[in-house]
């Protein structure tokens, strides 16, 4: 199987409201990941690592910060073969209105797909964290004579209310397709595992289409692949599934983004960023080593070009350029660091207007918190773990799911408490 036969295309996604505040500047795939990582990360080294040389990527919402990643740092050059598009929502004489969902966002896109000259087309989600070979997936796709194959993972009872579950015969063909079944009438039958602990099947969002297929399917109404294609194509066409074993998580919620941020500091993480056959690639930033001085830390996600004095940082993620002042004590916590150093006219500025530096001020502590990019936390600030706290909104910080945010460049008293 030719690589250079498929189209990666890959979903940039909507407004990403269970992500906020996290998504109010920014397209959810670009939310940034693991201290120096966005999310948009995964899926395109994915592609790379798999050899397809044509990648897509739908955006609409939010999404200057995500073009400019993609531009900076997945330039191809002129002696490649293969080429990186944004394909942006756009009013033109075959539609005049925003993408409607995931099959609409394809469907607006069809005549570039043509375009592309592939066989195949390989749909990815934006925003999930995983290390999949999509060489093995196609080839199997290809083998089986699939019209549609799905990647599916094993998962237990207790998990499928909030995903779509398939029913696979023995030959690995997809029979029936229940989307978030609520009851046990719904479950019954859809068992297709070998394993009683995982016995059902879960969607993971993730296709290949035969290319002429896909625009036959997208004829069709219909404006979502998982809700309304998919299970129409399950009764016409050769639909089969693709078991993948391996670790996958959604970051669909502030919650899920905080622990799975917070796994990786660990030392059994169990998504592995050091596997130099196939890494995870981002934007190089010749960002000096980190200065770290008199300070204590442990499971700590350390970034490049950060600055540290005399702190003590527990389970945490530190990312690019973070500052973070004399006797700090931060814990259960994603920092993500900043965009630039300030120089000693922008901290003269500072002290002017009377505003923190950006960073961690002195004598911070800090818990159970996600303070995003650029924000300017002062002096003997607290943010405390508080043990179901209620979900909030002020104009400096946010909470969501028990956790306290601090949206990208806000401002943070000295002296606050929250």
């Amino acid at each position: 199987m030719k690589m250079r036969d498929v189209l990666g295309l890959i979903m940039g996604g909507g407004q990403g409201t269970r992500l906020y505040p996290l998504t109010r500047d920014r397209a959810k795939p670009a939310v940034p990941l693991a201290g120096k990582y966005r999310l948009i990360d995964i899926p395109m080294s994915n592609c790379l690592n798999a050899g397809i040389e044509k990648i897509a990527i739908l955006t609409q919402f939010n999404s200057v910060s995500l073009h400019r990643h993609i531009y900076r740092t997945y330039n191809r050059d002129m002696f490649s073969s293969g080429w990186t598009q944004v394909l942006a929502a756009e009013q033109t004489p075959r539609s005049g209105d925003w993408y409607q969902g995931t099959a609409d966002a394809v469907r607006k896109q069809v005549l570039e797909i043509r375009e592309s000259g592939c066989k195949y087309v390989l749909i990815l989600a934006g925003d999930h964290l995983y290390r999949m070979d999509y060489s093995e997936f196609v080839q199997q796709h290809v083998d089986a004579g699939a019209d549609v194959s799905i990647a599916v993972q094993p998962v237990p009872r207790e998990d499928t209310h909030g995903l779509g579950i398939l029913k696979m015969d023995p030959h690995g063909q997809i029979t029936r397709f229940v989307e978030k079944p609520k009851t046990e009438a719904q479950l019954s039958g859809l068992e297709s595992g070998d394993d009683p602990d995982k016995p059902f099947m879960a969607s993971m969002g993730i296709y290949v289409f035969a290319a002429e297929v896909l625009f036959e399917l997208l004829e069709a109404e219909g404006d979502d692949f998982g809700s309304e294609i998919i299970p129409a194509a399950i009764d016409t066409h050769r639909v089969m599934g693709y078991v993948f074993k391996g670790y996958w998580e959604d970051i669909g919620t502030i919650r899920r983004y905080y622990e799975v941020n917070l796994e990786m500091a660990n030392l059994d993480s169990k998504f592995d960023f050091y596997l130099p056959e196939r890494p995870i690639y981002t934007r190089p930033r010749f960002l000096p080593s980190s200065e770290i001085d008199d300070t204590y830390f442990d499971r700590v996600l350390m970034t490049d070009g950060c600055r540290v004095q005399s702190s003590q940082i527990r389970n945490s993620v530190i990312g690019l350029r973070s500052v973070i002042y004399a006797n700090c004590r931060i814990e259960a916590s994603i920092v993500m660091g900043a965009d630039v150093y300030e120089t000693e006219e922008m901290k003269e500025e500072n002290i002017r207007l009377g505003r923190p530096h950006i960073g961690i001020g002195q004598g911070s502590q800090i818990s159970t918190a996600i303070i995003d990019k650029n924000a300017r936390i002062g002096r003997d600030v607290q943010i405390r773990a508080i043990a179901d706290r209620r979900d909030s909104e002020t104009e400096h910080w946010v909470s969501r799911d028990g956790i306290v945010i601090v949206p990208k460049r806000a401002i943070i008293a000295d002296g606050t408490i929250i």
